[in-house]
C-alpha cells in the first residue's frame, strides 16, 4: 500500500520538474553550463567506465569458458554468450547502477550543499528560476553522456574478453571473434541505448530532487546522498524490468 509519504515525495518531484523544463532564461549560460557538466559528469567518468567494463568482460569470458564448455557446444558460444551479456545488461543497467553511485551522489552533494549555504536560497529572491539553473543542465548533460559511455563501456567490454583469451590462451581470438558475430542484432545495442537514456533521467532527476530538498546541514546533505544513491539503484531496477519487457518483444 503506498503511504500518503510516498504520495507527497512523488507530487514535489513532479514539481520540481515541472519547475526544471522551463525555458533557460539565458542560453548563452544554459550552454555553459551545459558544457560543465558534460565534462564534470561525462568525461570525468570515462575513465572508470573503461576500467570496470575491461575487467568485468574479462571475467564473464573467463566464467563462460569455465561453466559452458562441452563437447556438444560449439567453441564460439563462449564469445556469444559474453557479447550479449555485455550488450543486453551489463552496458546499460549494471554500469548505470555504478555511475548512480559517483554521479548521483556528486550531483546530491553539490545541490545539497548550495540548499544548506543559502545559495540556491539567494537566487530565489534574485528572481532566478534556481531549479532551471541548477538541474536542467545537469539533466541535459547525462542523457547526453551516458548513452556514450554506455557504447565506451561495450567497446572495453569486448576488449576486455580479447585480452583475458591472449594472455591466458582460454580462448582463441578466432573463435571469440566468430561468437561476437554470431547472429549479431543491431537492435540489442539500440536497447541498451535507449534504456540508458531512461537510466540517465532518473539518475539526475532523482539525485537532483534529494539534493534541492535537503533540510538542515552537512550531516543531512550526506544522509541525502546516501537516499539518492538507494532509490536510484531501485528505480533503475524497476525500469530495466519495464523498458526490457518492452524492447524485447
Amino acid at each position: 500500500m503506498i503511504s500518503l509519504k510516498s504520495i507527497n515525495t512523488f507530487g514535489k518531484y513532479l514539481i520540481l520538474m515541472h519547475r526544471t523544463f522551463a525555458r533557460p532564461d539565458s542560453l548563452r549560460m544554459f550552454f555553459r553550463q551545459f558544457m560543465r557538466e558534460i565534462y564534470q559528469l561525462g568525461v570525468s567518468s570515462i575513465p572508470i567506465v573503461l576500467l570496470i567494463s575491461f575487467f568485468i568482460g574479462a571475467v564473464i569470458c573467463i566464467q563462460m569458458k569455465l561453466n559452458i564448455e562441452s563437447a556438444w557446444m560449439p567453441k564460439f558460444t563462449v564469445g556469444y554468450a559474453t557479447r550479449e551479456i555485455l550488450i543486453l545488461e551489463f552496458s546499460s543497467t549494471m554500469m548505470c547502477l555504478i555511475l548512480s553511485g559517483k554521479v548521483g551522489s556528486n550531483i546530491t552533494s553539490e545541490i545539497g550543499t548550495m540548499r544548506v549555504t543559502q545559495q540556491i536560497d539567494a537566487m530565489e529572491i534574485m528572481g532566478v528560476n534556481s531549479a532551471n539553473f541548477l538541474i536542467f543542465p545537469k539533466i541535459a548533460a547525462l542523457i547526453t553522456a551516458i548513452p556514450t559511455l554506455v557504447i565506451f563501456s561495450m567497446g572495453a567490454g569486448i576488449a576486455g574478453a580479447y585480452a583475458i583469451g591472449l594472455f591466458t590462451g582460454i580462448m582463441i581470438p578466432a573463435d571469440l571473434t566468430t561468437g561476437l558475430q554470431y547472429e549479431f542484432s543491431q537492435w540489442y545495442v539500440w536497447c541498451s541505448i535507449i534504456k540508458s537514456l531512461f537510466f540517465a533521467f532518473i539518475i539526475s532527476s532523482v539525485a537532483s530532487f534529494y539534493g534541492y530538498n535537503v533540510e538542515g546541514g552537512s550531516i543531512e546533505v550526506g544522509k541525502a546522498s546516501t537516499d539518492s544513491v538507494v532509490s536510484c539503484s531501485v528505480l533503475i531496477l524497476f525500469a530495466d524490468i519495464i523498458l526490457t519487457q518492452l524492447l524485447m518483444q
